[in-house]
């Protein structure tokens, strides 16, 4: 019995006895596989099927194996083995020119040909892997625009992140408000191993000690509960220090067993869940003060990671301006205003209490005024620009504004939804209920 990994393989031969024998060595093998008859067909079946390897006849009615081999994306698609009674030299090295992983003659050798099989397998997860990795990395989730800078103490934090991503260890992320918290939390799930599987983030300060059990554990009748739904992901508790004392008791259940019950349910779910927390207080005055279980704190601060505020970190603060400037002229369609020694003074004179999200914000405001001709960042840091020619009321000017923001950031950045947060200075989940709540269609900005 096969106590290794689960590996997939698509058979492509027109000999029916053939595939059936091949399906039976396969089963027995601990694979999962699937088999069709012809070329054409298993271009068809691979538009769904994700095997780790495909196995081919080369000599089929129709498209033959080579044909089938030359017509694969050679960076996209799994490794190819040709199978042959026709085999000779020449075609082997043909075959291996062309691309195959490998060439194998009929009758087959069972154990030689579940070990090329395997190698294959294996070459192909980890090209998979290492694509996956490759792309997290460039996109860094909004890393590289949250943490963009040149001070050690930013370089630094970024070497954490991707240190700490493949660690299943509880982090908690400690830092004041508008340092990029949870955009930090998302990172570490996007370039961790659990970066396929949900994302859960939680308002701690918005949960409900009469609504949480229902919500987050489910129900008996009414079935599965958000933490459920996330298993095998990431949940992130945001703002832990804000949470009611008695969702702390219940939650702190959940990270030590592993497991909910579902209210009215008489065994428990079990879920796997990584723990993230941040919060923008000192936890330790937090315990002293009775606000935050202490046995909660040792189960979630693991690793602990500090995000630096911008204030400690000024020699970034006019690269951060002209990033965030000329991400928002990009979605607004303007030349982005550029920076004269008045506005570099401005910038580097405040304290910035909220950080890179108000210092995103002032950005966006300046983009606002220089579409109207004119503006500075000491009037976009008043808030004094760019609020005329408003509706009449306060709610009808938020949806009004926030509708075309959304839209363009959307259009902007070509339907990349993280990436549209980010210039909006929200987080993903935000982005989203505003889509709903403002009936937008992303499908018609596009």
């Amino acid at each position: 019995m096969n106590d290794g990994p689960t590996y997939s393989l698509l058979i492509v031969d027109d000999d029916k006895a053939m595939r059936h024998s091949l399906l039976a060595l396969m089963e027995a093998a601990g694979w999962q596989a699937e088999a069709v008859a012809r070329g054409e067909k298993a271009l068809e079946r691979l538009a769904t099927l994700a095997p780790d390897v495909i196995l081919s006849d080369v000599r089929m009615p129709g498209m033959t194996g080579m044909e089938l081999l030359a017509a694969l994306d050679t960076e996209l698609s799994p490794p190819l083995v040709l199978i042959s009674a026709h085999g000779d030299i020449p075609m082997a090295v043909e075959a291996m020119q062309s691309g195959a992983y490998s060439f194998v003659e009929k009758p087959y050798e069972p154990r030689r040909l579940l070990t090329i099989l395997t190698h294959a397998a294996e070459q192909s997860r980890m090209r998979a892997s290492n694509q996956r990795l490759k792309a997290r990395l460039y996109e860094l989730s909004g890393l590289d625009r949250v943490l963009l800078g040149q001070t050690q103490a930013v370089a630094n934090l970024r070497e954490e992140v991707l240190d700490l991503a493949p660690m299943e260890g509880a982090v908690l992320i400690q830092g004041e408000t508008g340092t990029g918290k949870e955009l930090v939390a998302r990172a570490l799930h996007d370039l961790g191993p659990r970066a396929e599987q949900p994302f859960l983030a939680i308002n701690c300060a918005a949960l409900s000690p009469e609504r949480f059990e229902a919500e987050m554990f489910g129900t008996a009748e009414g079935g599965k509960g958000r933490l459920q739904a996330a298993t095998g992901g990431t949940l992130f508790l945001d703002e832990i220090g804000a949470c009611p004392p008695a969702v702390q008791a219940k939650l702190l259940r959940v990270i030590e067993d592993q497991q909910v019950f579902p209210v009215g349910a008489a065994t428990p779910d079990a879920v796997d869940l990584r723990i993230i927390s941040a919060t923008n207080e000192d936890v330790d005055q937090a315990v002293a003060d009775g606000r935050l279980r202490q046995d909660l704190l040792f189960r979630i601060n693991t690793f602990v990671m500090q995000l630096p505020p911008l204030r400690q970190r000024r020699d970034d603060v006019t690269l951060l301006s002209a990033h965030f400037l000329d991400d928002y002229a990009r979605v607004h369609e303007i030349a982005a205003p550029e920076l004269d020694h008045e506005d570099v003074a401005t910038l580097m004179a405040h304290d910035w209490p909220g950080n890179v999200r108000e210092l995103r914000n002032v950005c966006a405001r300046r983009v606002m005024q220089a579409r109207r001709g004119g503006g500075t960042m000491a009037a976009a840091l008043t808030q004094t620009g760019g609020l005329e020619d408003v509706p009449e009321t306060l709610r009808e000017a938020v949806a009004a504004f926030e509708r075309e923001l959304i839209g363009k950031a959307i259009k902007g950045h070509e339907g990349r939804m993280d990436a549209a947060a980010e210039a909006l200075g929200i987080g993903r989940r935000t982005l989203n209920e505003k889509i709903v709540k403002l009936g937008l269609k992303k499908e018609a900005l596009l």
